[in-house]
């Protein structure tokens, strides 16, 4: 048992200066947002927020989490005689894992993955009477992605990520995403 201990305590010394030099991260962000389903593709704009922390390793390479809220304006709507039909992409939730490495001083690449749940919904509008009925459906998937982070100083960076979304009944989605950030 005090073989255990000590080699506990030995690794949380060697822990200590790399959890001090951990991050922690917020960041707003925008860009393209396509749906697809059963054969089907929509693009509009998407939006959210992400938050999350970086914890460095050996040899300039780190590894992180990360959880992401956004939203679209994606839809697809039909009409008829006074009748509309909107089949919407609602809000998407994301909790991530991101490995990555430093690029020089100033800039990250990074790969990510993990879990991502979307909702989708089914609005009916009649002009004839006020109000609209509908139908929503939240979707599990899994997410991966890849992005670059370029530090502008040391408080603030610019993102580019691509994320590709997999969530059941063949709903799929791919995001081209630009944020800005502050770490902490």
């Amino acid at each position: 048992m005090k073989k255990f201990a000590a080699v506990g305590l030995v690794a949380a010394l060697f822990a200590v200066p790399a959890v001090a030099q951990a991050q922690a991260f917020v960041q707003a962000e925008a860009g393209l947002d396509v749906v697809s389903a059963e054969g089907e593709s929509e693009a509009n704009i998407g939006y959210g927020a992400t938050v999350g922390y970086d914890m460095p390793l050996s040899g300039g390479m780190f590894v992180g989490v990360q959880a992401t809220y956004a939203d679209s304006e994606t839809k697809r709507c039909a009409r008829d005689a006074g009748e509309k039909i909107c089949l919407e992409a609602g809000r998407d939730v994301a909790v991530l894992a991101r490995l990555g490495t430093s690029l020089t001083e100033q800039s990250k690449l990074y790969v990510m993955g993990g879990y991502a749940n979307a909702r989708a919904e089914v609005n009916y509008y009649d002009d004839g009477v006020d109000g609209v009925a509908g139908v929503r459906s939240d979707l599990d998937g899994f997410r991966l992605g890849a992005g670059y982070q370029y530090d502008i100083n040391d408080k603030f960076f610019v993102k580019a990520e691509y994320r590709y979304s997999n969530y059941q009944y063949d709903v799929s989605r791919h995001g081209a995403v630009i944020a800005l950030g502050a770490k902490f």
